[in-house]
């Protein structure tokens, strides 16, 4: 997977995003939704109302990165949204990317 890996800290949105915003306006939802910084380091998932996209943002030093899956057949299969939050390591965060099904978690 191009993008980060190892001990990084992920964010879910936990409601679909209009998938028409780029890098800056996903990067006004971190800020005014979930009040954090989009340029700490954390990665940001943000996921389309059809279940087949998904959208990441992070700041990799040097700039802000978006990262764009759309899948051609199937859809993301989501962990459960807890206390309003969805929380996901890393590896999970791989998982969900290179098994969005589900079938191989």
């Amino acid at each position: 997977m191009i993008g980060p890996s190892g001990t990084v800290r992920v964010m879910v949105a936990t409601k679909p995003v209009d998938f028409r915003k780029g890098a800056e306006g996903l990067a006004a939802l971190v800020r005014e939704t979930m009040a954090a910084d989009p340029f700490g380091g954390t990665v940001y998932v943000f996921r389309a109302k059809r279940a087949d996209r998904i959208k990441l943002i992070f700041w990799d030093g040097t700039g802000l990165v978006l990262v764009a899956k759309r899948l051609e057949d199937g859809a993301f299969k989501w962990p459960a949204i807890t206390d309003g939050v969805i929380r996901l390591s890393a590896a999970q965060l791989s998982a969900l990317l290179d098994h969005p099904c589900g079938c191989s978690l």
